[in-house]
């Protein structure tokens, strides 16, 4: 390690880290994309209702283990990927239709705001955090992942070169996934792509600055992002004009948490496939991690250093059914 390297070390190392408010449990009540808006209230509702079940589930057993835990429900809204409808539209209709199900949601969060929160930017942020090893007998030909905006687990099977007359062609070799047991599972994440306006990240991307998030993970020179606020008044017409967190609910447990359950529809499971490559090639910031792992200590709690160890899912049912007729292929992730 040079000179250079130990200075901004020692730099982050020292940096006071701002603590947040934690609950036990952070529980994901579903992520639609906004053409399964277009159900309404009788079509969300169906599906939150069945989103319940399985949230009575696991409120159920964390008061198992926990006696009287803390726990904050969430629910992530697209508005990063189109085609978009009004924030005064969607956002009371949701509302309505949780409640017709019984379900309560604490805090809705913007998918924008996990690439871009109040002028920090999120995504970038994490991308500079990525720790991407070189598998074993590679020589480094591969681009990094800064250049590509790909991350595996693994290594990928060797590209042929163009090779000269008389030699001999690289042979084919399968991908091979990193400490595999037994047999791989190899994954290739997209993490971006360059369209039109710019830089565009990718769905799994997203959402594994959004776990982040949930965990209390993430910090701008020390200083907590995306702090949840409520909205005054009645919701605006622009996505933009909202905080990145919205609490809906004054009396909600906080919104970082110890743990996070995600219950979601099965067509996400590849997409949280991803997210745990992602996050598993993350430096999140030591001094975060301690601090976070101390008080839980202090409450009988013993988390594992790993952020991915403390994300646990429920995939079953599917979303709203629409209906669609001739017209063009929806654009969400």
């Amino acid at each position: 390690m040079s000179r250079s390297e130990v200075d901004v070390t020692e730099a982050l190392a020292e940096r006071p880290m701002r603590a947040l408010p934690l609950a036990h449990l952070s529980l994901e009540v579903g992520h639609l994309y906004f053409e399964d808006l277009l159900t309404g209230v009788e079509g969300v509702s169906a599906y939150f209702q069945g989103v319940a079940r399985w949230a009575d589930t696991v409120r159920a057993a964390a008061t198992s283990a926990q006696g009287r835990p803390r726990i904050s429900t969430c629910f992530l809204i697209d508005d990063y990927f189109g085609p978009q409808r009004p924030p005064d539209e969607v956002i009371p209709m949701l509302l309505q239709a949780s409640r017709v199900a019984g379900l309560e949601i604490d805090y809705l969060v913007r998918e924008s705001a996990c690439a871009e929160a109040e002028g920090v930017p999120l995504a970038a942020l994490v991308e500079e955090r990525i720790v991407a090893e070189p598998p074993p007998h590679t020589n480094g030909s591969r681009p990094p992942v800064n250049e590509t905006g790909w991350l595996c687990n693994g290594q990928r099977s060797p590209v042929a070169p163009v090779v000269a007359a008389m030699q001999a062609a690289v042979s084919w070799a399968p991908p091979v996934e990193t400490a595999a047991t037994r047999h791989s599972v190899f994954v290739d994440v997209e993490l971006w792509n360059e369209g039109a306006r710019g830089r565009v990240w990718s769905c799994a991307y997203l959402a594994a600055v959004w776990q982040l998030l949930r965990l209390g993970a993430l910090r701008y020179d020390g200083e907590p992002v995306a702090v949840p606020r409520p909205v005054d008044g009645g919701y605006p017409d622009e996505w933009s004009s909202l905080p990145a967190v919205i609490q809906l609910n004054p009396a909600a447990a906080p919104f970082a948490a110890y743990r996070a359950v995600s219950v979601l529809p099965r067509r996400f499971l590849l997409t949280e496939q991803a997210v745990r490559t992602i996050l598993s090639q993350i430096a999140v910031d030591r001094a975060v991690i301690e601090q976070t792992r101390a008080r839980a200590h202090a409450e009988g709690i013993e988390l594992p250093p790993d952020v991915t160890d403390r994300i646990d899912y429920v995939f079953a049912g599917d979303p709203p059914a629409v209906s669609r007729g001739p017209g063009p292929t929806p654009t969400g992730p």
